[in-house]
């Protein structure tokens, strides 16, 4: 219960769809926007520069929020997907931020009137347009991979800035709002990547 109430008062209400795939993003309101330089640490810049992970340079105002182990543990989850899926860390750093954007990096289930439709889990999938099963779409790396499928069929999505690749698979109420994530993602693909 007090897992579910955590959730809930995170401030999930008001989120919209546009005739779209997934659910707007959350506001929670635990995210600071800050001003962040691209500069990783010297040992991650050793193996991931800030031009392969971040091509188009960030946009905009970036936010970051300070991660709990289980939101530590779905960004290892997203990048193993990822690697999995024998996709680049560039596709790591849209899955992260989208996940960043849609559910602060938490896995949702079902959140009652204040879930947006059937919206669940780190990419706020929804059973009805067929993303999977409520369990599927609730396994990090199930989701991780429908999103990273999404994605592969996105024409051109390596040359686009990383919040139109996002909304292009998403179809969010909120198309600009994955771009504040992508500092926060690629330190973190930076960070796990190898690890």
């Amino acid at each position: 219960m007090n897992s579910i109430l955590r959730k809930s008062v995170l401030g999930i209400a008001g989120l919209t769809v546009a005739g779209g795939l997934a659910a707007g993003p959350l506001n929670h309101t635990d995210s600071t926007p800050t001003t962040r330089d691209t500069a990783v640490t010297t040992t991650q810049a050793a193996t991931l520069d800030t031009a392969t992970l971040i091509p188009h340079g960030v946009q905009g105002t970036q936010s970051h929020i300070d991660l709990t182990d289980e939101q530590t543990a779905n960004v290892k989850a997203i990048i193993a997907a990822t690697k999995k899926a024998g996709m680049d860390e560039r596709a790591a750093v849209v899955s992260i931020a989208t996940a960043l954007q849609e559910s602060k990096l938490e896995n949702l289930g079902h959140l009652g009137d204040r879930n947006d439709h059937d919206s669940q889990g780190l990419f706020q999938q929804r059973p009805s347009s067929g993303w999977g099963t409520v369990e599927q779409i609730t396994d990090p790396e199930y989701s991780t991979t429908a999103f990273l499928k999404g994605l592969k069929q996105v024409d051109g999505w390596r040359d686009m800035p990383l919040t139109k690749a996002a909304q292009t698979v998403q179809v969010s109420a909120y198309p600009d709002h994955y771009a504040q994530w992508e500092q926060q993602a690629a330190d973190l693909v930076a960070q796990h990547w190898n690890s």
